[in-house]
């Protein structure tokens, strides 16, 4: 049975080794993460390197995701490397301290001083610690711990309900974006973009870089959410980036956020990550609590294209096992899915005649019970508008691009397949339908529906359905 729902794994030095990283695409991984968070540029392009021929060994389509990262909005180091807070204490956090203690500790991020007023809540360490705001005297923020426990170097600060006016895009990140190009990069993730003016300024510099790389959106903060249509609007893709929207919002409310932003993207034709601690337990243990496993088939019943790996696969003891048990789980909540297209489905108006075939294409398989659905694509638009509503039927991309070919990899019921667009439309149907039938998709007698163009190998111009009983050969 084929899967639907995508795995993005993210690399680190539980997969570094060539051999490690083979098997993990084999157990199943589409999308590589590589957090630039950690390592260094020529890390990075080495491990991409390895990806490609990884990918290519296998003779399977993955794609790499570049995750920039974003401002630093962290403490900074300690004497000891750490310190334990008590609740009571006073505790200061100094942008002018070097090197902190048990009563003050500096920041990487020297404009909180400017963000904060006294009653405002931070959250340190993914909300393990409170610190409650009592008053602020230049470069330091006096706090009183209501939450208390360890600290150590370079944890994260939230403050509670937002607001911090750190950028989205760093220098670093700049810099970073001209790694991302160098590597080639099929996607790109932007932390903590508030809005969609940080989503242009990061796809400008992709494309100044002499990239083809779509942007995704981290939604972790709570401006993004007061801002999530025109987020969506100008990015690619989404990220459910659960972790840090938890701590600003609250835990409570990320279940709900989750299946609006998941609905929304797809309302709009855009792709969905869902993240975050999906099978923590696995970084240590070689199966999933059943917590976990629910976990992960309420995103799949969701309609996220994709749920994704952090530790698990970078750093954890069974990165095999996770994709392999993240995967099982996948195929089983797809069993449950309904397959009834959307009710506002014909209330849906297009502007485009690509846009309209794809649907048409899509509503033509479901009543009709078809066997495939082949798209024969250059861009890939066409596969993404039909892929954004839930029927049951998979999807055959069939494109001559290599990067479509890799960028397919994300979308939910699509299969990439590389397919020479160089030759008139009825030879290709041929080749396509030779195709499926070579990999044991099809068998003679089967109904398939084809989109294509009339003029072959041009962008944008899908101008064509075709329903198409498949021959004996």
């Amino acid at each position: 049975m084929q899967r639907s729902t995508k795995i993005v794994a993210t690399l680190g030095p539980a997969t570094s080794d060539p051999e490690v990283l083979t098997r993990l695409i084999a157990a199943g991984v589409n999308v590589v993460r590589l957090n630039f968070s950690h390592g260094k540029p020529e890390d990075h392009i080495g491990r991409a390197e390895m990806v490609r021929a990884a990918a290519e060994k296998l003779n399977l389509p993955v794609a790499i995701m570049v995750d920039l990262q974003g401002p630093k909005i962290r403490v900074g180091k300690f004497e000891k490397n750490k310190v334990t807070l008590e609740p009571g204490q006073v505790f200061i956090l100094d942008s002018a301290c070097e090197l902190g203690n048990n009563e003050r500790v500096g920041l990487d991020y020297k404009e909180l001083p400017r963000d904060v007023s006294p009653g405002n809540v931070l959250l340190l360490d993914d909300g393990r610690l409170v610190l409650d705001v009592e008053s602020v005297q230049g470069s330091a923020i006096h706090t009183r711990v209501r939450v208390g426990g360890v600290l150590s170097n370079n944890k994260g600060i939230n403050r509670q309900g937002g607001g911090l006016s750190a950028p989205a895009l760093t220098a670093k990140d700049m810099e970073d974006i001209k790694v991302a190009a160098k590597l080639e990069a099929d996607y790109v993730a932007v932390s903590f973009p508030k809005s969609s003016a940080d989503m242009y300024m990061a796809r400008t510099l992709i494309q100044a870089a002499g990239s083809r790389a779509q942007v995704v959106a981290k939604i972790e903060r709570t401006e993004a959410i007061a801002n999530l249509d025109e987020l969506v609007e100008s990015s690619d893709a989404i990220m459910v980036a659960r972790g840090d929207l938890a701590v600003e919002v609250g835990d409570a409310a990320v279940p709900a956020l989750q299946k609006r932003m998941i609905r929304l993207a797809r309302e709009k034709n855009k792709l969905t990550i869902t993240a975050t601690q999906m099978m923590e337990s696995m970084i240590s243990s070689p199966v999933p609590t059943r917590a976990e496993v629910s976990d992960v088939a309420n995103a799949v019943l969701d309609g996220t294209d994709a749920v994704m790996l952090s530790a698990e696969t970078a750093a954890g003891k069974y990165p095999i096992e996770t994709v392999e048990a993240m995967a099982r789980v996948c195929l089983e909540a797809e069993k449950s899915s309904d397959y009834q297209l959307d009710r506002d489905f014909l209330n849906r108006e297009f502007i485009r005649v690509d846009q309209s075939i794809a649907m048409a294409a899509l509503f033509t398989a479901t009543h009709l019970k078809v066997k495939a659905i082949v798209a024969l694509t250059q861009t890939g638009a066409t596969a993404l508008w039909t892929s954004r509503v839930n029927c049951g039927v998979p999807i055959y991309a069939m494109t001559p691009e290599i990067a479509t070919y890799r960028r397919l990899s994300l979308f939910r019921d699509v299969y990439p397949m590389m397919l020479a667009h160089d030759c008139d439309q009825k030879s290709l149907l041929v080749s396509a339908e030779l195709k499926l039938l070579e990999q044991g998709l099809v068998q003679p007698g089967d109904l398939i529906v084809v989109t294509v163009g009339d003029t072959v190998g041009l962008m944008g111009s899908t101008n064509t359905m075709k329903i198409v009983r498949v021959a004996q050969r």
